[in-house]
């Protein structure tokens, strides 16, 4: 990979890393919101849940337009509105502001990650993806170890403050996407006209037909779904589990980001590299088998001391890294032509599944005397969600028609 290469894919990172972030920071803040706004679990779940749901919204907007435009370009405009909709979260004095707040933010940061994954996609080749792929995904583990705990330092210790608490982490990334919105501006290279005009010229209902008529398309999407319905159904509420049910102390929250961010940040990009090597597929199957350990502990976890419940989350952290193989070989199950525009699609759709399990996970577990009930259900569902993953990754296809 070239020097060339890797400053594009760590500026993109950075862009992944406030992205992240910003969706990030509201589960652990969820103990913070649920006393301050003196609202239910399924309150909070509904301000999770409206990011992702404004998300599928400008997804599916997107998936008609983003071949209008050169990628670098509508990747800069959507960071702006962005940054925009993060100020305005950092602002809003009441739940239902916030709750606005969230939707706006959710219409430009829903779309980031896809524009970013068509970028990479069209820049690096298959054979290095997952390499690429470990860098881009990494920006998640980063998130983690650095800004999510700055973020709760920042929400616990100015309580008090006018708009600072809970608003401070929201005012934090707005700025500091600032910087990182130049960085994009200068590392980041423009399409080539060749590939732009091409894009440009194709009928965006052919794109779309092209996409549905082919039944491995289909796969690669219900593949990320599955996996994000699986995800998303116990990690809104993780955090107040940890503190209601396990005993945590909401000051210690950002130990389990902060470990299981560290241990990730080191593994991400080996297993973008381990699955270059030794296939896709694998790797994959290796790390959802893996996965569903962790899960069924952390859903039916009662109190322990904090060096075990760092463990077994930083052990969840480290196999949900099964996401990378499963972005390397959802690329490569699509054809270049309309690569850009099934991401899109392919990103709302996963947001929408975001917001369904966000939204059932806040209705299925009930605050009964400050206790969380049902959660583990919620960690079956999401072991199930698992293994129906390996089962569909199992059938997909690259473009040309080969096995990963």
């Amino acid at each position: 990979m070239t020097n060339k290469e890797r400053i594009m894919l760590f500026t993109l990172a950075a862009i992944n890393f406030v992205n992240i972030m910003d969706f990030m920071i509201m589960m652990p803040l969820g103990p913070n919101l649920i006393n301050t706004f003196k609202i239910e679990p399924s309150d909070f779940s509904i301000l999770v849940s409206s990011y992702s749901i404004s998300a599928f919204i400008s997804g599916i907007i997107t998936t008609f337009i983003i071949n209008k435009f050169e990628r670098k370009d509508y990747l800069l405009k959507i960071f702006i509105g962005f940054l925009i909709g993060t100020f305005a979260c950092g602002l809003a004095p009441t739940y239902i502001t916030l709750l606005i707040a969230r939707f706006i933010t959710g219409l430009f940061g829903g779309v980031l990650g896809a524009i970013v994954l068509a970028i990479v996609s069209d820049a690096i080749p298959f054979e290095r993806r997952g390499t690429a792929m470990g860098i881009i995904m990494a920006a998640f583990s980063l998130a983690s170890v650095a800004g999510v705990p700055f973020g709760i330092f920042i929400a616990t210790y100015t309580k008090g403050y006018t708009f600072l608490g809970w608003h401070a982490p929201f005012l934090f990334l707005a700025f500091l996407g600032i910087p990182v919105y130049f960085f994009v501006r200068k590392f980041v290279p423009r399409q080539s006209k060749a590939t732009q005009m091409a894009a440009a010229q194709m009928n965006v209902m052919l794109n779309i037909k092209a996409i549905f008529n082919n039944k491995n398309n289909l796969m690669a999407m219900l593949l990320g779904v599955i996996m994000m319905m699986g995800h998303f159904s116990i990690i809104p509420l993780l955090s107040t589990y940890m503190v209601s049910n396990v005993g945590m102390l909401e000051a210690d929250l950002p130990l389990i980001y902060l470990v299981g961010g560290a241990f990730s940040l080191i593994t991400s990009p080996l297993i973008g590299k381990l699955a270059d090597k030794f296939g896709k597929l694998k790797v994959f199957v290796f790390l959802a088998t893996l996965y569903t350990i962790p899960v069924f502990l952390i859903t039916n976890l009662a109190p322990n001391p904090l060096y075990l419940v760092l463990t077994i989350s930083a052990i969840f952290f480290v196999f949900s890294g099964r996401f990378i193989p499963m972005q390397a070989m959802v690329t490569g199950a699509v054809e270049p032509k309309i690569r850009a525009s099934f991401m899109s699609f392919n990103s709302s759709i996963q947001q929408l599944a975001n917001g369904i399990a966000a939204f059932l996970s806040g209705m299925v577990v009930l605050n009964v005397n400050g206790k969380l009930i049902h959660y583990n259900l919620l960690g079956y569902f999401s072991i199930a969600m698992a293994f129906l993953s390996i089962f569909i990754a199992l059938k997909l296809k690259s473009a040309d028609g080969k096995k990963f």
